[in-house]
This record gives C-alpha cells, sequence and structure tokens, in this order.
C-alpha cells in the first residue's frame, strides 16, 4: 500500500466517521445551528458519506475517487468559509482546512495517474 493509498483509506474513514456523526449527533446539530446552517446540517452528513464511499470504491475506479476527493475538497473549503464568517479562531477552523488541503492533494495526486 501507498502513501497515497493510505491517505486516502484515513480522508475516507474521516469523512464517514464525520458524516454518520453529521446524521447522529445532537452536538453537531447544535454546531450547524451556530454556523447558521441547520437545514444543511443531513445534506452535509450525506455529502461526508458519499465522499467516503466514493473513495472506497475508487480503489477500484480511480475516476470515482477523483471525483469524490474533488467533492470533498470543496465541501471543506466551504466549512473553512463559514469558520471565518462566523469568526471561529484558526485552532477552530483548522481541521477544515487541514482536509480542504488533504483532499486537494490527493485530487492532483490521482489525477497524475491518470
Amino acid at each position: 500500500m501507498t502513501m497515497i493509498d493510505l491517505l486516502l483509506a484515513f480522508s475516507a474513514l474521516s469523512f464517514l466517521f464525520f458524516g454518520v456523526g453529521c446524521l447522529t449527533s445532537p452536538r453537531l446539530q447544535l454546531e450547524f445551528v451556530r454556523y447558521g446552517l441547520a437545514q444543511y446540517r443531513i445534506l452535509t452528513g450525506w455529502l461526508q458519506c458519499l465522499g467516503a464511499v466514493g473513495i472506497a470504491a475508487g480503489f477500484f475506479w480511480t475516476p470515482l475517487q477523483l471525483l469524490s476527493t474533488a467533492g470533498l475538497a470543496v465541501l471543506m473549503l466551504l466549512g473553512v468559509g463559514v469558520r471565518i464568517k462566523i469568526r471561529d479562531s484558526v485552532l477552530q477552523t483548522l481541521p477544515a482546512f487541514g482536509y480542504c488541503v488533504l483532499n486537494t492533494f490527493l485530487f492532483f495526486e490521482l489525477l497524475k495517474q491518470l
């Protein structure tokens, strides 16, 4: 398994965990209220789960991984924007930024393989 494969697996597991949490966690329900985006919590959770499944299935069909990493990078970029808009601290914004960078990096690495 390559380092890229490990990073892809890490991203997939992370987004599956956070996506399920987004769908089920009362704490995350409150966070989405704080963000002013309560109406998008369920959609966000499903998009995270879908991205995770897409990365996993993409081990068998790379274009699906490419699409999934791009989608998750955009989702996290929007998350960074929300954190900036509501004036969260750098520390609170860092996870979304990190996952945005990770999935952008993975997208470009996968693009090289096509």
